[in-house]
C-alpha cells in the first residue's frame, strides 16, 4: 500500500492472445516486432502518399502530342486572359550564350554567385528538372548551352509568382532571363534568375535532344530534311555543318577580295539557258509573253563583264538544273565562279590548289581529312597537300582501258565508241553522242578510282563547247576538273574568245539538242555578239560549294549540307498544293500543255494567212512547237514555211521569230561551216547562205559577212584566209 505523497506502483501491462490468455515472453516479442513492422509500413505508405503530388508534377509531360498542344494553347490563352503577353515584342539581351560563358566561366568559382552583376540572356529550354524548391533548366542559343538554376531566395517575386512561372515553362519554350552569373556547388556555370519571362511558347512536344535520353535525337531522315528547324533544335551537331559551310564561303570571299576580284550578281532568269551543258527549269513571264529559264550557270554574263573591262569578277550564287536527285545532286545548288583576264588554265590550276588546300587547312586545321564517300563505306583519308596530281583525260583513258581511242575527227568516232561501250559492258543513256560516251568512260575508268585530289585535264572540244582549244594538241581543250574520292569539286578552263569558233560550237550543240540531247547548249546569239567586241585571254573557274562542304563535314549526302533540300512532296503536301494551286491563266502557257496539236497542219497550205495564223497562235509564248528545243515537227513545218515570202510572214510575229530561231539550227548553214582545230580561223571557203532559206534575216547574214573582216589572223596556220559571203 502506498504511503501518502507517493505515486501508486505501475501495473504491468498484460498482453493477451486471441483466446484471452496471457502471452508468453517469446510470443510477446514476436507480436511487438510485427506491430513495429506494420507501423513502419504505414508510415512509408503515408509518406508515399504525401509525395504523390511531386511525382505527378514530374510526370506531367503528356505523351499524346495532340493533347500536349491543346494544353499549351489553353495555357497561352490563360496568360492572355490574365493580361500577360506570351509573345512580347522585345527582350534586351546583354550577352549571347557563348559570350556569357566566355565572360564568366573564369570569373566564378564553385558555389559562388556574383550578386553585384546583373545580366540578361535568352534562349530555348532544352531540358527541365527540379529537386525540392530548386529548378534546373538547360537553355541553348547560338550553339552554346547554359544552365539556369532558379531558387525562391534569388527570385524577386513571391512564392506564388515563383511557382507560377515554373509551372508555365515547358521544354522548347524560348525565355528571357535576368539574373546573376555564378556556379553551382558542383562547379556548373549557371545564371541564377531574379526574373524569367516567357518570350515564345513551344506548342508542340519536342523529341529529346541527344544526351538527354536514350532516344538520341531525331534519326529519321525524312523528318530531319523536311523539318530542318526541328533537326537544328534537337540535333545540336547539325549546326556545326552549316558553320563549316559559312566558313568556306567567308574564306572564298577573303581569298578573292585580297586578289582584287570584284563580287557581282547576274540574272537568275534568262531568256536563253546558257553557260553549261544541263537541262533548265522553265518559268513564264506573263507581261513579256515568253518562257524564261532559271539559270544553269552565270558564265556567259560574267564573261560579258570581262569584255566590258571588269578584269577580275566572281559570283557566289544559286544555280538550277532540272536533273535527277541523288546523293550528290540537288536541283538547286551553290557555286563559286570567277573569271580573270590575262590568265589561262595553268594559272587557274595553281590558284585552285592554293584556294582548296587553304580552305581545308583553315576549316579543319590540317591538309588531311577523313571522308566516307558513300553510306556504309569505310572512311578514307584524303590528303589535300599541294601540289595535286594531274592526268590528261584521253591519255589516262587509253592507259586504264588498254586500247587506242578513235581520233575526234574520225567520222565513225561514235560507232567505235559504242563498240567499246559494249566491249566493257557499260551503259550510256541515249542519245549516244561523242560527249556522252566519253563521259561514261571517264566516270568508269578515271573518276571512280580517284581518292586524293587530282586534276583531269585536256578534255576533248566536243565535251567543252565554251573552252578554248589546246594550243598544241588537236581536238582537245585547255580545261581541267578537280576530283577527290570520286567526286567532282571544280571545273575550269582557258576561255574560248574567238566568236567564229564559238558560233560553230553553238551550232554543233544545237544539232545535238535536235537529236534528243536535252542537256545540250542552246544557241546564244547575243553572247556571240559580245565576243565580237573582244574578250581578252581569260581563265574561268567554277567550284561546288555544296560538294566542298560535304568533304569538310564528312557528309556523303548533299541533303546534309543544304538547309532545305529538295524533297518529293508527301501525300498530305500534295493535297495542300492542289488545294492552294493558282488558277490556270490562259496567258500563262507554262501552266498549260506545252505540246502542239499537229493535226491542224496536216495537208494545210502553209502560205495561207489562215494556217499561218494558227501556227502563230500555237507558238504564242513558246520557242518551239513542243518545248525548248526544235523537234521533227518544227523541222518539217520550217521546210514549208521557209518557202513563204518574208512579206507574208510579217503579220505573224511569232512565226517570224520561230523561223529566225530555227535558221540557226539549219543544216544548210552548218554544212558549209568547216571546223579545224589546228588554227584560229574556222570559216573555210565560201559560206553560201541559200536564198531559199527565208528564215535567215539580214542580221545573220551581217554576222557571217563580218567574219570576213577578221581576215587572216595573226596565228592562223593557213597561208591565206578567204572568208566571203
Amino acid at each position: 500500500m502506498a504511503t501518502e505523497g507517493e505515486a501508486p506502483p505501475l501495473k504491468e501491462e498484460v498482453h493477451l492472445d486471441e483466446n484471452g490468455q496471457p502471452l508468453s515472453k517469446n510470443a510477446l516479442k514476436k507480436k511487438l516486432k510485427a506491430e513495429k513492422a506494420a507501423k513502419a509500413k504505414a508510415e512509408k505508405a503515408a509518406k508515399k502518399g504525401a509525395d504523390q503530388p511531386k511525382k505527378k508534377e514530374k510526370e506531367e509531360e503528356i505523351t499524346d502530342p495532340s493533347q500536349f498542344k491543346a494544353n499549351r494553347q489553353q495555357a497561352v490563352a490563360q496568360i492572355e486572359k490574365e493580361g500577360g503577353n506570351p509573345y512580347p515584342h522585345k527582350f534586351h539581351v546583354d550577352f549571347r550564350l557563348p559570350d556569357f560563358i566566355a565572360e564568366f566561366d573564369t570569373k566564378t568559382t564553385s558555389g559562388e554567385k556574383l550578386e553585384e552583376k546583373t545580366v540578361s540572356i535568352a534562349g530555348r529550354i532544352v531540358s527541365v528538372r527540379h529537386q525540392g524548391k530548386l529548378w534546373f533548366y538547360d537553355v541553348r542559343g547560338d550553339g552554346a548551352k547554359l544552365q539556369m538554376m532558379s531558387d525562391p531566395a534569388t527570385f524577386e517575386g513571391d512564392a506564388d509568382a515563383f511557382g507560377k512561372i515554373h509551372k508555365t515553362l515547358k521544354r522548347g519554350d524560348i525565355i528571357g532571363v535576368v539574373g546573376y552569373p555564378g556556379k553551382s556547388k558542383h562547379g556548373q556555370l549557371s545564371i541564377f534568375p531574379t526574373k524569367i519571362e516567357l518570350l515564345s511558347p513551344c506548342l508542340h512536344m519536342l523529341p529529346f535532344a541527344k544526351g538527354d535520353s536514350s532516344l538520341g535525337g531525331i534519326s529519321n531522315m525524312e523528318t530531319r530534311y523536311r523539318q530542318r528547324y526541328l533537326d537544328l533544335i534537337v540535333n545540336e551537331e547539325i549546326r556545326d555543318v552549316f558553320k563549316i559551310r559559312a566558313d568556306i564561303i567567308t574564306e572564298i570571299r577573303r581569298y578573292l577580295d585580297e586578289r582584287h576580284f570584284l563580287e557581282v550578281e547576274t540574272p537568275m532568269m534568262n531568256m536563253i539557258p546558257g553557260g553549261a551543258v544541263a537541262k533548265p527549269f522553265i518559268t513564264y513571264h506573263n507581261d513579256l509573253s515568253m518562257d524564261l529559264y532559271l539559270r544553269i550557270a552565270p558564265e556567259l554574263y560574267l564573261k560579258m563583264l570581262v569584255i566590258g573591262g571588269l578584269d577580275r569578277v566572281y559570283e557566289i550564287g544559286r544555280q538550277f538544273r532540272n536533273e535527277g536527285i541523288d546523293l550528290t545532286h540537288n536541283p538547286e545548288f551553290t557555286t563559286l565562279e570567277f573569271y580573270q583576264a590575262y590568265a589561262d588554265y595553268n594559272d587557274l590550276m595553281d590558284m585552285c590548289e592554293e584556294l582548296v588546300s587553304g580552305l581545308v587547312k583553315k576549316v579543319t586545321g590540317g591538309y588531311k581529312i577523313k571522308y566516307s564517300p558513300k553510306p556504309g563505306m569505310d572512311e578514307v583519308e584524303i590528303d589535300f597537300t599541294p601540289p595535286f596530281k594531274r592526268i590528261s583525260m584521253m591519255e589516262g583513258l587509253e592507259e586504264k582501258m588498254g586500247v587506242k581511242l578513235p581520233s575526234m575527227d574520225d567520222p565513225e568516232v561514235d560507232t567505235k565508241l559504242v563498240e567499246l561501250l559494249n566491249q566493257f559492258e557499260l551503259e550510256c543513256s541515249p542519245p549516244h553522242t561523242t560527249a556522252r560516251l566519253l563521259d561514261t568512260f571517264v566516270g568508269e575508268f578515271l573518276e571512280d578510282n580517284i581518292i586524293h585530289p587530282t586534276f583531269i585535264t585536256e578534255h576533248p572540244q566536243i565535251m567543252s563547247p565554251l573552252a578554248k582549244y589546246h594550243r598544241s594538241k588537236p581536238f582537245l581543250t585547255e580545261r581541267f576538273e578537280l576530283f577527290a574520292a570520286g567526286r567532282e569539286l571544280a571545273n575550269a578552263y582557258t576561255e574560248l574568245n574567238n566568236p567564229v569558233i564559238q558560233y560553230k560550237l553553238f551550232l554543233e550543240q544545237a544539232k545535238a539538242g535536235s537529236a534528243g540531247d536535252d542537256e545540250a547548249m542552246v544557241m546564244d546569239d547575243s553572247f556571240v555578239t559580245a565576243l565580237e567586241h573582244g574578250l581578252p585571254p581569260t581563265g574561268g573557274f567554277g567550284l561546288g560549294v555544296d560538294r566542298l562542304t560535304m568533304f569538310l563535314s564528312n557528309k556523303n549526302n548533299i541533303k546534309e549540307v543544304l538547309l532545305f533540300p529538295a524533297m518529293k512532296p508527301t501525300d498530305e503536301q500534295m493535297q495542300v498544293i492542289a488545294k492552294n494551286a493558282p488558277k490556270k491563266d490562259a496567258t500563262n502557257t507554262n501552266m498549260t500543255a506545252a505540246t502542239t496539236d499537229m493535226s491542224i497542219f496536216e495537208g494545210a497550205d502553209m502560205a495561207s494567212a489562215e494556217t499561218l495564223g494558227k501556227l502563230n497562235d500555237a507558238l504564242s509564248g513558246k520557242s518551239f512547237l513542243h518545248g525548248t528545243a526544235p523537234s521533227k515537227d518544227d523541222s518539217e513545218l520550217f521546210e514549208k514555211v521557209s518557202k513563204v515570202d518574208n512579206d507574208a510572214l510579217a503579220p505573224f510575229p511569232n512565226v517570224a521569230a520561230w523561223a529566225k530561231l530555227l535558221s540557226m539550227f539549219s543544216a544548210d548553214v552548218e554544212a558549209n561551216v568547216s571546223f579545224d582545230q589546228t588554227r584560229d580561223c574556222h570559216l573555210e571557203g565560201v559560206i553560201d547562205v541559200p536564198t531559199a532559206v527565208k528564215g535567215i534575216d539580214d542580221s545573220l547574214r551581217e554576222r557571217i559577212a563580218r567574219f570576213q573582216s577578221f581576215g587572216r589572223t595573226s596565228n592562223c596556220k593557213r597561208p591565206s584566209c578567204d572568208l566571203s559571203v
